[in-house]
């Protein structure tokens, strides 16, 4: 019970730590942040879209932030990586900043859509859904959702951890809008389609194995054919 009740305290300090980086980091678009626990230290991954703003002026705002970390959340020894995130168009969370961007500035939501979803695809997606949600207008506007969606998209089951999704909020002054992006990125291949290439390469494997069995026995040469000869045995009677 107390293995149990260290790893929840764990994951809970966990869930605390990247949610203050999120905030903390914002001006940076965060991705993604992932921690890893090592014998000496305490590994924080971070993926943003401007390293140089963790980063800071000679590394201060890195050696800020650990101490932070140290000091409020317990987390011994924290050493920062920062990674530069290489294609934002294809990644769902900074698409979903971007968008809520946009409509904070100009809240015109289906040519935000539009353009997103063709930046999104322009870079390479194989597939993407946008999903807005909210009262986008003020006084009197009732609460609408946008949906868009262009490509493959998985909806449900395993496969739907090859799909990146990314959630943000835009802040209106009629409310709060959802935005979420799910990103099929270049080069994913699901279970499915495996399958399907696995059948058509056995299939064309046992085709030219077929035309070669016949090319070769086209190639083999024809036996000369036998003649049979009958020899008629006559008796000649000799004359006295």
């Amino acid at each position: 019970m107390a293995v149990e009740k260290k790893f929840l305290r764990k994951s809970m300090n966990d869930l605390k730590v990247k949610k203050f980086l999120f905030k903390e980091l914002e001006r940076a678009s965060v991705s993604k942040i992932e921690i890893q626990k090592t014998p000496i230290a305490t590994r924080i991954m971070v993926e943003v879209r401007r390293p140089g703003v963790v980063v800071g002026k000679r590394g201060k705002s890195i050696k800020d932030l650990c101490n932070v970390l140290e000091r409020d959340f317990a987390i011994e020894n924290p050493q920062i990586e920062v990674i530069e995130v290489a294609k934002p168009s294809v990644d769902a969370r900074l698409m979903a900043e971007k968008i809520a961007r946009r409509i904070e500035s100009k809240p015109n939501v289906k040519p935000i859509m539009r353009m997103a979803l063709q930046e999104i695809m322009g870079a390479g997606a194989l597939g993407a859904e946008i999903r807005v949600a909210g009262k986008i207008v003020g006084k009197g506007g009732k609460a609408k959702t946008f949906s868009a969606r262009v490509g493959i998209m998985k909806k449900s089951g395993d496969q739907l951890r090859l799909v990146d999704e990314g959630h943000y909020t835009a802040h209106l002054s009629a409310g709060a809008v959802g935005i979420r992006v799910r990103i099929v990125r270049p080069g994913t291949v699901f279970y499915d389609k495996k399958k399907i290439d696995a059948a058509k390469a056995k299939a064309a494997e046992e085709k030219a194995l077929a035309e070669k069995a016949a090319a070769e026995k086209a190639a083999e040469p024809v036996p000369a054919e036998t003649v049979v000869v009958e020899v008629e045995e006559t008796a000649e009677e000799t004359p006295a």
